[in-house]
């Protein structure tokens, strides 16, 4: 039997098994994105066909995205390659402005933040942590063969923090990525190595200062499931679910080549894991989390990178931006949604089922789940004390059964239910379902 523990008014989404106790007749399910628009074409000389490795920010009421650019000649030499920035009101139309700052064949009109041979992987974020300073509200790492600290206040003027580089035990020439983590009061980053000389994998590493790094670990997995390329990781903390960390690795498949006159082999998706301590991961899901999809130029190599980041442009989805036609005259960048906190769910079929929850301490006075159902299906919900008795009020008969599609649905037993006496108590959830899904719970506080 699983341990008590306490989730207090947090979401908790169904990406593992972490508060399942047993299930009969479900399963968990993964839940790819949509694609949507095409947001930004890099179209300019100094962006070129192997542009890519974006971020993305979400600050108040503006978006920044920051992306690589190579030139025209689509070569990764040192000095051709440049940081380059756009932004947005509303997600969907990215405006590149004419900044100023560096010279690209004889003109400054153009939106180049950096340049030159850190260009390559120059990975930022915005610094939440309440210790940063106002002139280091942002900050990043790039860097080939060492990792480089750089910090800006605005986003936009950047300036090395040392000449030291801040990590060295690595092989760094994708996309590393640094965030602050609230939760451990200090930095993680994300970066890559060849593991045994033979699999692209994943290190991460902490910091307080920014600066000084502790030992690099390799990432460790729960499962005995086999190695994979990881080309990326995309690690991030789940937007309004901070306690789950989300990483959206590109998984590059080396040895296979789709389009015959493409001229370099490799195909790749992005799969999908999650963590709930940032070093041990779990990968429930090993089937792709985005595809290449029907368009055939998105099988060329390196396609499908997704961005580093997402955000939250309404209620109801999470947007990221994906990479699409990588070595292409027309590489560019599409956004792709996904339900928000739907990113897996328990699922039953038209046969129903039925799953229990470990014990955990019962905070809030209100559930509200997060569900799909078709028009025949239904989801029921019982409470239970920690040894799995009903409680009185709250038992499946004690609801109707519960149908539609909500974000937020508010689940409702008779009118002799009452929390107060089991607060702070050990309690558990039962809950059948025919014909949906649900993809995250939450106990509120109800007035």
């Amino acid at each position: 039997m699983k341990s008590v523990v306490e989730i207090g008014t947090r979401v908790e989404m169904f990406v593992d098994e972490w508060l399942i106790e047993e299930k009969r007749g479900v399963s968990l399910m993964l839940h790819p994105p949509r694609r949507e628009e095409i947001v930004l074409s890099f179209d300019r000389p100094w962006e070129g066909k192997g542009s890519g490795y974006a971020t993305v920010i979400q600050e108040r009421d503006k978006l920044r995205l920051y992306y690589r650019g190579i030139g025209s000649s689509n070569e990764n030499t040192d000095h051709g390659q440049v940081t380059c920035y756009a932004e947005s009101i509303d997600g969907i139309h990215f405006v590149k402005p004419e900044l100023g700052l560096f010279e690209y064949e004889g003109s400054t009109a153009n939106n180049i933040i950096w340049r030159g041979p850190l260009s390559h992987n120059f990975s930022p974020f915005l610094d939440r942590s309440p210790h940063a300073s106002p002139e280091l509200r942002y900050k990043a790492v790039a860097g080939i063969d060492e990792l480089v600290a750089f910090g800006s206040a605005d986003g936009i003027h950047w300036r090395k923090l040392r000449e030291e580089p801040i990590l060295t035990d690595g092989d760094f020439d994708s996309l590393n990525v640094v965030f602050w983590d609230e939760s451990a009061q200090a930095y993680r980053c994300y970066s890559r190595i060849f593991q045994d000389a033979a699999y692209r994998a994943i290190l991460m590493s902490t910091s307080t200062d920014f600066v000084n790094w502790g030992e690099q670990q390799l990432l460790r997995y729960n499962d005995l499931k086999p190695m994979q390329q990881y080309y990326t990781n995309s690690a991030m903390l789940c937007p309004e679910a901070e306690h789950i960390y989300m990483a959206f690795p590109m998984r590059f498949v080396p040895e296979r080549k789709k389009l015959a006159y493409h001229s370099e082999p490799g195909i790749s998706d992005t799969v999908m894991m999650t963590s709930r301590d940032g070093l041990h991961w779990d990968r429930t899901f090993m089937e792709a989390w985005c595809r290449a999809g029907l368009d055939p130029l998105n099988w060329s190599d390196r396609t499908g990178i997704l961005s580093t980041g997402c955000v939250l442009l309404n209620p109801d989805e999470i947007s990221f931006y994906i990479q699409e036609h990588y070595r292409m005259d027309d590489s560019r960048l599409r956004r792709i949604t996904v339900r928000k906190h739907g990113f897996g769910s328990i699922h039953a079929g038209f046969e129903h089922g039925e799953w229990v929850s470990r014990p955990f301490i019962l905070e809030g006075n209100e559930l509200v789940v997060n569900y799909s159902t078709s028009a025949v299906g239904y989801l029921r919900f019982e409470l239970q004390d920690e040894h799995g008795r009903p409680l009185d009020g709250f038992r499946l008969e004690d609801m109707a059964p519960m149908y539609g599609d909500e974000i937020e649905g508010v689940v409702k037993w008779g009118p002799e239910a009452d929390l107060d006496s089991w607060r702070r108590q050990p309690v558990r959830i039962r809950m059948q379902m025919k014909d949906g899904d649900l993809f995250s719970l939450k106990w509120n506080e109800k007035a």
